[in-house]
């Protein structure tokens, strides 16, 4: 992602309310590298449409790689749950000798980027069946991969094969590190008289068994050693004996073992002068190739950042799969356009409990709409679906639409209920004006305000004032705003784009009214949810709004009186 200066798009309550972390936490990214990538992630801003355009069309590819590839889909995300954070391992490869452990993860890391690199870009050669852990892969014949759909190459990683066979000199390429004798003549060489010095202390020690069973009649074990109880009949003899010596006794009996003869010592001695030389030499080898690694240091690292970068947009492209979302288009104009959207989050409430959501299509330009209907018409989430949509796609995410335009904004901020703050000793009404304070004061050219319910918590006839007053305000500003509101004289303004719920407005009452009869409250309400139509139509400012309040008051079987009051005070 492009790194930004301090600029907010939008606020933490704003990211959450339009469904921004849903997403995000929903993402299945598998490598630390993606993961950090998601931790830094920064929206584009208006400017970079281009630069969004391109990554959006990355999440296409990639959309594309994963449906016509689903095999190699898999075996990718398998490679990816392997991978560690050797990073700093190899940052300080040019500081310091790496011990054996940091030089395994950086050959495990090195074996994991060839597997990526085969599949990502060797694939065309032929499918291939990666071996798990080893980062190793095997062409096959057979090859049912769709070429048409490939990897973007900003993800194709670097060719680190020549410092993997500095790790690797025998070309095994397995998930192990040992400093072979490969490394060094000199290591080879000593390790060898290693071994002969081995195998002369154990025919040494072979050839005092052999007299010791002769001489006194006592077998050692292959181990040069004898547990004898006390009741044996060679114990004492055994405990006297000057080529033995003691190492455990107890009540039951002795455990003896060969003690080394002269010939022993002398050779021990050399082995441990040979040992201290592999050491050395061990330590030299490791700060060679500590060194060899640090001059691949820049291509390992851009590697683990192409693998971040995959990981990411590879979960964006599955993300988008799994819930049917589009590229939205970017736009020059500063302007949002939503062709049957679906607020995500809602969907997947709706979608646990067997329903259905539906679409909503709302285009909004410079200038301000306001959306009327009753409290159970769905305004609140057709307002954070207005939020949804920009916010999504200026992160580079597909949308939850048929189709979507967005030009970038600037800003983007939304004002919704429950802003009470009990700790400062703030009404509800009182934090929402100190919050719609903040968001004016911060907003900007190219801002996209979403407000919803504003001042339902004081008096109506303040309500109304208030908020009619705030549409005259932002009348004047460059900025799409969107208002949700109960006060339909907001709408009189013939400049004031009026959106309506459609809710019962297309409902055969009648009908209604026998499906919810002697049914529970719960059930009622359930009802009519269900005939509730929440998408949104544009209307003129003459036009009455539906009173869908009444009659849902009236289905729930409040007093007939009081409605016919109510129609009363209406006209």
């Amino acid at each position: 992602m492009i790194v930004q200066d301090n600029r907010r798009l939008a606020n933490v309550k704003t990211r959450k309310e339009v469904g921004l972390d849903f997403v995000t936490q929903s993402l299945e990214i598998i490598t630390p590298f993606g993961k950090n990538v998601l931790k830094n992630l920064s929206p584009f801003y208006p400017g970079q449409e281009e630069e969004l355009r391109a990554e959006l069309d990355k999440v296409e590819t990639l959309i594309a790689f994963a449906e016509k590839n689903p095999s190699l889909t898999e075996r990718l995300r398998e490679v990816f749950m392997e991978v560690k954070d050797p990073v700093r391992t190899v940052e300080k490869s040019g500081k310091t000798v790496l011990s054996q452990v940091d030089l395994y993860e950086v050959k495990l890391l090195l074996l994991q980027m060839r597997a990526i690199l085969q599949i990502t870009r060797d694939h065309r050669a032929g499918d291939y069946r990666l071996h798990c852990c080893t980062g190793d892969a095997k062409g096959e014949e057979n090859d049912t991969t769709d070429l048409s759909a490939s990897v973007p190459e900003e993800y194709i990683l670097e060719d680190t094969e020549e410092i993997l066979d500095i790790l690797d000199p025998r070309k095994e390429r397995m998930n192990t590190f040992y400093i072979y004798d490969e490394f060094s003549s000199s290591l080879a060489e000593l390790r060898g008289r290693k071994r002969e010095i081995e195998l002369s202390i154990r025919k040494t020690q072979k050839e005092a068994r052999e007299e010791l069973r002769k001489k006194y009649g006592i077998q050692l074990t292959p181990k040069f050693d004898i547990v004898m109880s006390r009741s044996h009949k060679d114990y004492e003899l055994a405990k006297s004996l000057p080529e033995l010596e003691i190492t455990s006794e107890d009540y039951m009996g002795v455990t003896l073992v060969l003690k080394p003869n002269e010939e022993v010592f002398r050779l021990t001695s050399e082995m441990e002068n040979v040992e201290l030389q592999i050491e050395e030499e061990e330590e030299r080898v490791r700060a060679d190739i500590s060194k060899k690694i640090s001059l691949f240091r820049d291509p390992i690292l851009r590697n683990t950042e192409r693998i971040g970068k995959l990981d990411f947009s590879l979960s964006k492209a599955l993300f988008s799969i799994k819930h049917n979302l589009v590229k939205p288009e970017i736009t020059d104009e500063h302007m949002v356009q939503i062709v049957d959207g679906r607020n995500i989050q809602v969907e997947e409430v709706l979608k646990s409990k067997g329903k259905e959501y539906t679409p909503v299509s709302i285009e909004l330009k410079e200038g301000v709409t306001v959306i009327t209907g009753a409290n159970m018409g769905g305004k609140t989430i057709s307002l954070k679906l207005s939020g949804q949509i920009p916010v999504l796609s200026q992160y580079g995410f597909f949308v939850p639409a048929a189709s979507a335009k967005v030009g970038l904004s600037n800003f983007i901020q939304m004002l919704i209920g429950d802003s009470q703050s009990v700790e400062r000793g703030l009404s509800s009404f009182g934090s929402e004006m100190e919050e719609l304070k903040e968001i004016l004061d911060h907003a900007k050219e190219r801002s996209l305000i979403l407000i919803d319910e504003i001042a339902s918590g004081t008096n109506p006839s303040e309500g109304t004032a208030l908020t009619k007053s705030l549409v005259d305000y932002l009348m004047t500003k460059p900025y799409i705003s969107l208002i949700t509101t109960h006060f339909e004289t907001v709408t009189e303004r013939p400049d004031v784009v009026n959106m309506q719920v459609t809710g019962l407005s297309n409902v055969d009452f009648d009908r209604l009214n026998r499906e919810i009869r002697n049914k529970g409250r719960r059930e009622r309400i359930n009802i009519i949810a269900k005939y509730m139509d929440y998408r949104l139509r544009r209307v003129d400012e003459m036009k009455m709004v539906p009173k869908d309040a009444l009659n849902i008051a009236t289905m729930l079987g409040l007093d007939v009186e009081i409605i016919e009051g109510a129609k009363k005070y209406i006209k």
